[in-house]
């Protein structure tokens, strides 16, 4: 490592003001930062907050986070194309299969939209921050593992120019940048991206009889339209091939089709705790997107007039991607509300909004990108509201 800071040390002049390569400077501070702590610190006296958190810890610590649903992510996709071929498959078979699938699209969302942030940095003259290690995982995990990497690329670059950069950069985008990908992609190509694309097969690949890549949603809602249970319909898919695949256990700890980091309730419940423990995501946001979600299917269990309104309320906590969103989307610092009193509102919201729009929007079964991205709009609204009635109650108590 010492090699690698006198390297940097020696060329630093030549990136500075002067320098003959002083436009990409923050390209190497960038590289600099990224592999060193900055060497720049608030002074010694004075009223200074002094943490020994940084942006780039901060980011390392969502990462690290979502870490266990990656790795079970790639582990899943294995497994599933082992169902669905009908191939016994070692456990070892199973991951390295995944990583030859999620590997890739893990570069590519890395490249695409890093090459973009680095081509504004240059343009723009401004540092190039850490966000993007969260957003370049993100967007692999909410992709289902047979994504197209052309796809991928395209859509890291869309996210990156529309949802960030047009918006100021880093800290100014009003709109979750991975969510703003998975969007682009579901409008722009919605026969690829929602079709039977759940479980990797390749070119020629012989499935197993009675095969469908259905995700848990899509069987739901086709269940509903049916007139059929959905608890009944969801036991027996996969009958012959791939037994209680839809089972709640099976769901909630993840062995089912579905978005690479997205199937496993229990891998992100694993990173959430690691989120709340570090003090880096907000309980108050994740718990209330489980109880709105919770509350919400509480009443239309109440007032069922259709199979998908009766379905039991845990099943909506396990089955897609409420989890996911509700622990590492809904809680991203920049997107959500800032007060404490509008976290609760923000969260509950967002469970609520996704409940609704799964069981009352057949065509796009799941709810959770939709409620998140329009409820990262409202955000500011919500600060507003209760920043205000803070602001009249404190009035209140002075003329007293």
């Amino acid at each position: 490592m010492k090699f690698l800071r006198d390297t940097l040390d020696k060329a630093k002049h030549n990136f500075e003001k002067g320098g003959k390569y002083y436009k990409y400077y923050y390209l190497f501070e960038a590289l600099d930062t990224f592999n060193y702590s900055p060497n720049t610190v608030t002074p010694p006296t004075g009223a200074q907050v002094r943490d020994a958190v940084d942006l780039k810890r901060l980011m390392m610590t969502v990462v690290i986070a979502m870490i266990p649903c990656l790795a079970f992510g790639i582990y899943n996709v294995g497994y599933q194309h082992a169902l669905a071929t009908g191939q016994q498959m070692a456990m070892g078979d199973m991951v390295v299969t995944g990583l030859i699938k999620v590997l890739p699209i893990v570069i590519v969302a890395y490249a695409a939209g890093g090459l973009v942030e680095a081509a504004f940095a240059v343009f723009r003259k401004h540092p190039i921050n850490e966000g993007y290690l969260v957003t370049g995982m993100l967007i692999p995990l909410v992709m289902p593992p047979d994504v197209p990497l052309w796809q991928v690329a395209v859509a890291s670059i869309f996210a990156v120019v529309i949802a960030k950069e047009a918006f100021g950069g880093t800290g100014m985008n009003i709109l979750n940048v991975a969510l703003t990908a998975r969007a682009f992609l579901y409008f722009a190509y919605p026969l690829q991206i929602s079709g039977e694309v759940w479980t990797y097969l390749p070119e020629g690949a012989q499935t197993v009889a009675g095969y469908s890549g259905a995700t848990p949603l899509a069987i739901a809602a086709q269940a509903s339209t049916d007139g059929e249970s959905v608890i009944q319909a969801l036991n027996s898919f996969g009958s012959g091939w791939a037994n209680d695949i839809y089972g709640f256990s099976n769901m909630f700890f993840g062995f089912m089709p579905g978005s690479i980091g997205e199937t496993s309730t229990l891998m992100c419940l694993i990173g959430a705790l690691i989120l709340v423990v570090t003090g880096v995501g907000s309980w108050k946001i994740i718990f209330s997107v489980f109880a709105g979600a919770y509350g919400m299917a509480s009443f239309l269990n109440l007032v069922a007039v259709n199979e998908f309104m009766a379905m039991p309320a845990h099943y909506h906590l396990v089955i897609g991607g409420l989890a996911f969103g509700a622990v590492f989307m809904a809680t991203d610092p920049v997107t959500a509300v800032q007060t404490e009193a509008g976290k609760w509102v923000y969260g509950l919201l967002i469970g609520i909004l996704t409940v609704l729009i799964r069981v009352f929007n057949p065509a796009y079964p799941e709810g959770i990108m939709l409620a998140i991205l329009f409820m990262n709009v409202m955000a500011p609204l919500i600060d507003y509201v209760v920043v205000n009635a803070n602001k009249k109650r404190r009035l209140r108590r002075a003329t007293i």
